[in-house]
């Protein structure tokens, strides 16, 4: 491969929430090489070029199959533990599997539907800016749940949490829409998490540790009977 392509298929649009704030700093980059600051000017040079690499959004492939339930976030896999699903979801109140998915500042944080549903609730909360690690952070932080009816009587729950530098949750959706798996819904500024809640009996494929890709990998199969798994680190 040529060096032209290798710098060409590294490159990836960028969403357009980005736009404004990539404008904003390249502006003050402006500004101070124009007040004769060269430092602090290539340090904005620096702080647009990562503002850009923020605001990516990758074309992801992703796999198509009744059941599958895929990552709705990029970033490490933190926690997958057996909770009470929020009131906000108004999910039925007993313990199911949630998955956490926490995106640090560097990880694409567009986020994409786990499965094929329709969106029956969409719930914002205002909260806390906690480290978006912590598991208080579910129930403390800011953060904007959407509830998905998949048919046959399942739903699922998402939940976007903001974190220590978040402090924006951005929808592309509202209530009564379709989405199909893979599809964005919505981004998160700048570093949070992403909770998955599964049907009740559904267990995770993932594991505690690995990394996920939205709208890629898979976090669950509500059509298989095979047991959680359980990882190593190799």
């Amino acid at each position: 491969m040529s060096i032209v392509n290798s710098i060409t298929s590294a490159l990836v649009p960028i969403h357009r929430e980005g736009y404004r704030f990539i404008a904003i700093f390249a502006a003050a980059t402006l500004v101070l090489f124009w007040l004769h600051l060269p430092t602090l000017g290539w340090a904005g040079v620096i702080l647009t070029l990562w503002c850009a690499y923020f605001f990516r959004d990758p074309e992801r492939v992703t796999p198509m199959r009744q059941g599958l339930v895929i990552s709705p976030a990029d970033g490490r896999i933190s926690a997958i533990e057996s909770v009470v699903p929020p009131p906000e979801l108004d999910l039925p109140r007993e313990p199911v599997t949630r998955i956490s998915v926490f995106m640090n500042v560097f990880d694409v944080h567009v986020n994409r539907s786990p499965v094929d549903a329709a969106i029956t609730r969409i719930t914002y909360v205002p909260g806390a800016f906690l480290n978006a690690e912590l598991d208080k952070a579910s129930a403390d932080n800011e953060r904007q749940a959407l509830t998905l009816d998949i048919g046959e009587g399942r739903r699922i729950g998402v939940v976007q949490i903001a974190g220590l530098i978040a402090r924006r949750i951005v929808k592309f959706v509202n209530e009564g829409d379709r989405l199909a798996a893979g599809q964005r819904f919505g981004l998160i500024r700048f570093g949070s998490r992403v909770d998955v809640y599964l049907p009740k009996g559904a267990v995770a494929l993932a594991c505690v540790g690995q990394r996920a890709i939205a709208g890629e990998t898979v976090l669950a199969d509500l059509a298989s009977s095979e047991g959680e798994r359980s990882g190593r680190l190799a």
